[in-house]
């Protein structure tokens, strides 16, 4: 099985090829593809290389299908006894991608 983990906006991610991931929202648009550096670990055929912090000469190449909004979170705040009631929501800004090719250029021996 051949997959990487990635980090995006502060979190880490595992996916292979084909995988749909909803990450923090990126600076690109719809249809447009994104390239990935900050790769953690890459493992092929259950050999597996780990950065310190991240490898170099591996990338992972992503399409962008969509822009869009996540789910609303409710945040509420409450004080017993004085009267002290708060609620407000989050809607967290994501892109979803769709992981299309890892490529290593490291030398096979």
């Amino acid at each position: 099985m051949n997959y990487v983990i990635i980090q995006s906006g502060g979190k880490q991610y595992k996916a292979s090829v084909g995988t749909v991931l909803d990450l923090d929202k990126l600076p690109v648009e719809a249809g447009a593809s994104v390239t990935f550096d900050n790769v953690l670990l890459h493992s092929v055929d259950g050999v597996s290389q780990v950065g310190a912090p991240v490898l170099t000469g591996v990338t992972v190449t992503a399409k962008v299908l969509e822009q869009f909004k996540g789910k609303k979170l409710r945040v509420a705040k409450f004080k017993a006894k004085a009267r002290y009631r708060r609620v407000q929501g989050f809607r967290a800004h994501l892109t979803k991608v769709q992981i299309e090719k890892i490529e290593s250029k490291e030398k096979k021996a």
